[in-house]
């Protein structure tokens, strides 16, 4: 019968005594050109490509509905407004309730006189 084959793999083993550590690669002469140097970025300080009209999103209104599921919705606000809703009835009153809170929210109709203060 023929010896069975080593089924692992025989490492060396770990060297117990001081290596001598390797020279360092001599750095680039300053102001010699890399190929690898010249690929950066093209400017830090690019202009924005899309300008705005100073409009921002306040209110968010979303709405969930699988088929055969049951819709929900959320209605936030960065006035602190946080509505959810689950079931159709409720969803749609929610619709509605996001609605007249677009008109009557502090952060997007400036209020004046003494409710300003």
């Amino acid at each position: 019968m023929s010896p069975r084959p080593l089924l692992k793999r025989q490492f060396d083993p770990a060297p117990t005594g001081p290596r001598t550590a390797r020279p360092a690669a001599a750095p680039a002469a300053v102001g010699e050109p890399e190929d690898v140097a010249r690929q950066g970025v093209l400017s830090a300080l690019r202009p924005d490509p899309r300008p705005t009209d100073g409009r921002y999103p306040v209110a968010w209104l979303t709405i969930v509905a699988p088929y055969g599921a049951t819709p929900t919705a959320t209605s936030q606000c960065q006035c602190g407004r946080d509505r959810s809703a689950t079931g159709p009835a409720e969803v749609l009153a929610l619709i509605t309730d996001h609605h007249t809170h677009r008109t009557a929210c502090p952060l997007r109709t400036p209020q004046e006189g003494r409710a300003a203060a």
